[in-house]
């Protein structure tokens, strides 16, 4: 009897290393000459996955969010799970940006990933979704590693990880 292995696609975000990059980016934001006298906020709800960034206009918010970006990027936090929306005006004209943080593999993502896979025509790859995570088997372990390599090589608009491997 054949046994089958398979593989886990998720996309978690480590709210601690997106915690420990806010601080980072606070910091920065308190050294450098073109925020001092403004008003720059960063508050993280981990409780709503919702990043929030407040500033006095929009070039200072870009440039706000441009040492979020780095300081997320060097802790190793996928930058891809960060649905960044348009500015919006907030209380005494300044500006507010709510950052919504993607936790998990949305549906219409994980049913892409699964026709994505349909459509490559991997012998024996069958995919299911298991609530926020994709679960592929197989019986033959190069057949997933060359699905591992087919889904690494397209983009799917979150961040994927492979894990559970066996």
């Amino acid at each position: 009897m054949a046994t089958t292995s398979s593989f886990d696609i998720t996309s978690t975000i480590d709210f601690q290393e997106v915690d420990n990059a806010l601080n980072q980016a606070r910091k920065e934001v308190g050294q450098r000459y073109d925020f001092k006298g403004a008003k720059a906020d960063i508050d993280l709800s981990t409780a709503d996955k919702k990043l929030t960034l407040t500033a006095d206009d929009e070039m200072k918010m870009n440039a706000l969010w441009e040492i979020v970006q780095t300081r997320l990027v060097r802790r190793g936090v996928p930058v891809k799970n960060f649905k960044v929306p348009e500015s919006e005006p907030a209380a005494g004209g300044t500006l507010r940006r709510v950052i919504e943080i993607q936790q998990g593999i949305p549906i219409e993502a994980a049913r892409e990933i699964v026709k994505y896979l349909k459509e490559k025509k991997l012998k024996k790859v069958q995919a299911a979704i298991q609530a926020d995570q994709v679960r592929v088997s197989s019986p033959s372990k190069d057949d997933l590693q060359d699905a591992m390599r087919a889904l690494r090589e397209h983009d799917f608009g979150v961040a994927l990880q492979f894990g559970n491997y066996r």
